[in-house]
């Protein structure tokens, strides 16, 4: 296993994030136009012109199956004729695209090859009804053995997932219901959330088959993430481009919110190969918590009690109750008390989605990882309205990408107000 030298830090000066409520296509808009709006905007926030960025990675995963439209690294030229001569390139990673675009930033610009890096993640998937995006989505899947036959791939693979920790642990659906209950709540607050204006109650979050019917297994509709469409961006930096920077605007270096360490693990994509190899391990999934571990070295942290909040991958309730489980909230297996005792919910000692997640703020698959930054630089900035999380100085991310195949985690500081 790779060591984990220390690094430095790689700031971030801004950020821009579409309003995941829209139909882009019902616009009459596409891919060419999220980018330019993504780029502009997060280039605003910075307060940079685009001959100030050096480098840039677009995230994406079905553009050419949902749009018919690959390489978007050099559409993002198109979008922005000024990015004209950058180095740009695209990364897939299924739903963990945007982080690993992040990560190929930051190692050009910790390698010193760069001082300033654009990331973009963007998705188009409205455009297709959900038996078709569900498709589309599923070779992230092993094919044609994980997806034959089966109409919703996801929550089938998820629902799997479930059943295993009943039968390792014990897994009360109740918990799943709380989890979807808390997350849409906080969505309802945030004004890029895709599900802010849904009118929801308590019966949609029972065992209600009308109002929460079952998608597959122990799964409702309300334990499942939206189709989405939207963008974000991100705009990072070295030190030495971020000190001028910061002093320009007034605040010290620290101030600025910064990515003070990272991990990143993969793992083989067919889940019941996952699920057997770690029979005989403490957790369902060892790399995922390697994943965490490894960022949390990076960043010199001893454990998930350093952290003030959490933005993690909720595509399915039980994906988040997986997660809390892999970030140490109790024993392996046992992340239930901090679901009874209200510690990972808004208000909570640590809240885990206070931006609503992706099962109520929605999930652009190829923008998620990129979102879950930007949200945790808000966090620690004191500027995410009223879901703030009072004193928010240290913020994680985890983005997963498949049935936790890829899993890359994120340590996001600031000085937080």
């Amino acid at each position: 296993m790779q060591s984990l030298q220390s690094l430095p830090p790689v700031y971030v000066l801004g950020g821009y994030q579409s309003d995941f409520a829209r139909h882009i296509t019902r616009e009459g808009k596409g891919l060419t136009d999220l980018l330019q709006e993504a780029s502009q905007g997060a280039l605003t926030d910075a307060q940079l012109e685009p001959s100030d960025i050096q480098v840039a990675h677009v995230a994406n995963f079905v553009g050419e199956l949902a749009c018919q439209q690959g390489h978007l690294g050099a559409l993002l030229l198109e979008a922005e004729p000024r990015f004209s001569g950058l180095p740009t390139s695209r990364h897939e990673a299924a739903c963990a695209s945007g982080s690993v675009a992040t990560l190929a930033a930051m190692a050009d610009l910790q390698s010193g090859r760069y001082d300033v890096a654009l990331v973009l993640g963007l998705e188009i998937m409205r455009n297709k009804n959900a038996v078709e995006a569900q498709a589309l989505l599923g070779c992230a899947a092993l094919v044609p053995e994980e997806t034959t036959g089966i109409t919703y791939h996801w929550p089938k693979l998820l629902s799997d997932v479930g059943d295993e920790y009943a039968r390792r642990y014990g897994l009360d659906p109740l918990h799943l219901r709380a989890i979807a209950r808390n997350n849409f709540a906080c969505a309802r607050k945030n004004p890029r959330a895709q599900g802010r204006g849904w009118k929801l109650d308590d019966r949609h979050f029972s065992f209600d088959d009308q109002l929460n019917p079952v998608i597959h297994g122990r799964l409702r509709r309300y334990d499942c993430c939206p189709v989405t469409d939207g963008a974000v961006a991100l705009v990072l930096a070295t030190a030495p481009f971020a000190a001028p920077f910061a002093r320009k605007r007034g605040v010290p270096l620290d101030a600025l919110p910064r990515i003070s360490g990272f991990g990143h693990r993969t793992a083989r994509m067919r889940l019941t190969s996952k699920l057997h190899d770690s029979a005989n391990e403490p957790y369902m999934f060892p790399h995922v918590r390697g994943t965490i571990t490894d960022a949390f070295a990076r960043a010199g942290l001893r454990g998930v009690e350093e952290l003030d909040a959490i933005e993690c991958h909720d595509c399915f309730t039980v994906m988040e109750y997986m997660i809390l489980d892999h970030f140490g909230f109790g024993p392996p297996g046992w992340p239930m008390q901090a679901i009874e005792d209200g510690r990972v919910f808004f208000g909570g000692r640590t809240p885990v989605n206070p931006s609503g997640g992706l099962l109520g703020g929605g999930h652009p698959v190829g923008a998620t990882g990129v979102r879950m930054v930007l949200d945790a630089v808000r966090q620690v900035r004191g500027q995410a309205g009223e879901l703030q999380v009072a004193h928010a100085r240290r913020v994680a991310t985890l983005n997963i990408g498949g049935s936790a195949s890829t899993s890359v985690c994120f340590i996001v500081e600031g000085r937080g107000k």
